[in-house]
């Protein structure tokens, strides 16, 4: 299975899911054919990485088969949320740490020597990133400009732990793919967001050019100046932190450096 692209983004489609899908639903998600989905969930399913369940019919017809991914021996689902939990009930400082964690991830990962002169780049190695560590990256062509390019994650290996401790799953996923893009090229010189849950099964994860900061930029090289989690179309909160998908406010920039620092205004967002 391990050859094989197609597979591989569909067993994470499927682990991130909440409830069982059918193979209608995944190949609108994957643009496949419906007939290639059905022979590759096949494949997972001989190998016992998925799970057929019979789904009531939509209207008249057979009902449908729904596809699940087999559950993970270990239950990393419900480590991460011990260790969430020991984060401590301050919502900042948790975020703070997350962040600080996944760029200590991002540090120890073996990416190769690919190096980062333009967005493109940034782009190119975020995406084979978040593809082999399971969230099936895909790019939003139309919505993309010079300075700037969304990537939709389409599926999560914590989607359900995220949903209740967003700023510290998407905290260390936030500081994971800074570091690797910090490691390419000049520290500081893309700046990246993630906005959890802007559909119930999609986050987004935006990658911004911010040539015009990069000598500032490595003059304090600020862990948190440029990375932030915000939930899309929110208003800015006046205290830094990570924003919960229903907390309805754009956390500001955090500073794991500086942890007293000033608040923000809101028209800096």
């Amino acid at each position: 299975m391990s050859d094989s692209w197609p597979r591989r983004r569909l067993l994470a489609i499927l682990r991130g899911a909440s409830e069982p899908l059918d193979a209608q639903e995944l190949a609108r998600i994957t643009g496949q054919h419906v007939t290639t989905v059905r022979f590759h969930l096949d494949v997972l399913t001989k190998e016992s990485l998925v799970r057929q369940f019979q789904q009531p019919p939509r209207g008249r017809g057979r009902p449908r088969i729904g596809y699940s991914a087999v559950q993970r021996s270990v239950g990393y689902q419900e480590l991460a949320q011990v260790l969430a939990d020991q984060l401590g009930p301050d919502p900042r400082r948790r975020s703070e740490a997350a962040i600080a964690a996944g760029r200590a991830w991002g540090a120890k990962l073996d990416v190769g020597d690919q190096r980062i002169a333009t967005l493109e780049d940034a782009k190119d190695l975020a995406m084979t990133l978040l593809s082999e560590l399971g969230f099936a990256p895909e790019r939003d062509q139309a919505t993309e400009t010079d300075d700037q390019t969304p990537i939709r994650l389409t599926a999560c290996p914590l989607r359900e732990l995220a949903r209740t401790h967003s700023e510290v799953v998407c905290g260390v996923h936030l500081g994971l793919i800074k570091e690797v893009l910090d490691r390419g090229g000049d520290r500081g010189a893309v700046n990246v967001r993630l906005h959890p849950f802007v559909e119930p099964e999609l986050c987004v994860v935006r990658l911004e050019l911010l040539a015009q900061h990069e000598q500032e930029m490595r003059r304090e090289p600020d862990i948190s100046r440029d990375a932030t989690v915000v939930p899309v179309g929110a208003e800015a909160a006046a205290e830094p932190r990570i924003a919960t998908p229903s907390a309805g406010r754009v956390a500001p920039q955090l500073r794991n450096a500086d942890p007293n620092v000033a608040k923000q205004s809101a028209q800096q967002w």
